[in-house]
């Protein structure tokens, strides 16, 4: 038992070192045997450590040989919880601050059944989603950006029906608390693009809040690109890679049009588009256009700045119509060349109305014995 509560320890310990290397991050292996942890995952960079420290329910498991290819390290292991209705880890938050919090699940068929599970998500005791498998090889992630309101936070898997909750990974970010305001609520995210027709997902380094950018790409645009530097320097730093490419309308008379259904359908949404001038315009030439959201939002005679980051956001909750929401990059008649975007971001509207822990888990307080049991080791290490 002593033996255990020291490699929970140290366990922690390896976090709050990482944690140290790359601005505040939390990155747990859920299920990585403690004993084997930290490592670095070599597709990005950071410090993955095992999520024993955090919770003291659940076993371990590895996903089917099969998978190993198709996977990352973090991927390859998972927790998995056959007893209790509810069960939570704990993290020790600053009250205030900005989180951006990924949740991963892959079940991989560990356990040989090939029965996706379901089960609720929760932050503390409100409902965060719902989780379903189904047909999910790869797995899923769920992501929120979340602004602490208490000094502990709880991450909980409730088992709904007949089959049993998993979890792959927790990556927890602290962000600039001047980015990503919202009125009320927290930010589910829809969708964060960059508009480049090859390559991968864009994160840390690249990123240095380590959001995760997908690129996207559509037969009705037409790609620009530059291999110039792009002056990100404001409190978003979004990352150069993402800035670099851009898509335009393969009609240049024709509008940017982009369409998606928020999560839930009826939530009310926030944007983040992101926009740099990555081509040299001739004297003659210029670029402008009004950005409107039907029914919610116009900004009028946009003009990106050349090789500079301008960001355009709502700071203010909109809330799209039935048919979902349609944003449109419209050219003025002013402008001789066609709208261009950069990347772009789209999130919902999430309450959270009580606070992130549930004390009846009794796992907070588990989270601060480490921590006190982290000083005394240290403070006699240092003897």
């Amino acid at each position: 038992m002593k033996s255990h509560a020291l490699l929970a320890i140290i366990g922690l310990f390896a976090v709050i070192v990482g944690a140290q290397k790359q601005q505040g991050f939390i990155s747990l292996d859920c299920g990585f045997p403690i004993e084997e942890s930290p490592y670095t995952d070599p597709s990005n960079g950071l410090t993955y450590t095992s999520d024993s420290a955090f919770i003291q329910t659940g076993k371990s498991a590895r996903v089917d040989k099969d998978f190993n290819i198709k996977l990352l390290k973090p991927y390859l292991t998972l927790r998995y919880f056959p007893e209790g209705k509810r069960n939570c880890y704990s993290f020790i938050v600053k009250r205030g601050t900005n989180y951006l919090i990924y949740v991963s699940f892959v079940y991989g068929n560990y356990d040989g059944l090939n029965v996706f599970p379901n089960f609720d998500l929760f932050l503390g005791p409100d409902k965060w989603t719902r989780i379903d498998l189904e047909g999910r090889q790869n797995g899923t992630r769920e992501e929120i950006i979340h602004k602490a309101r208490s000094k502990s936070l709880d991450i909980c898997l409730v088992k709904t029906g007949t089959t049993v909750p998993i979890i792959s990974a927790i990556e927890i970010r602290p962000l600039r608390n001047d980015t990503y305001v919202t009125q009320s609520g927290s930010l589910r995210l829809s969708f964060r693009k960059y508009y480049r027709n090859s390559g991968g997902y864009i994160r840390y380094e690249d990123d240095v809040y380590d959001r995760v950018w997908s690129a996207e790409f559509s037969s009705s645009y037409t790609q620009i690109t530059t291999n110039l530097d792009i002056n990100n320097s404001n409190t978003y730093e979004i990352p150069k890679a993402a800035l670099k490419s851009a898509a335009t309308p393969k009609n240049s008379s024709e509008p940017l049009i982009f369409t998606w259904y928020p999560k839930p359908y009826n939530a009310e949404v926030y944007l983040f588009m992101h926009f740099a001038e990555i081509q040299t315009l001739e004297a003659n030439e210029t670029r402008e256009f009004d950005v409107i959201l039907k029914g919610n939002f116009n900004y009028s005679a946009l003009n990106p700045p050349k090789l500079e980051l301008f960001i355009l956001y709502t700071d203010t909750p909109m809330k799209c119509d039935s048919g979902g929401c349609n944003l449109q990059l419209v050219r003025t008649p002013n402008s001789t060349l066609p709208p261009l975007i950069n990347a772009f971001e789209a999130f919902s509207v999430i309450q959270f109305p009580q606070l992130e822990t549930n004390l009846s888990d009794g796992k907070t307080y588990l989270s601060h014995i480490f921590f006190i049991e982290l000083k005394l080791l240290l403070i006699n290490f240092n003897k």
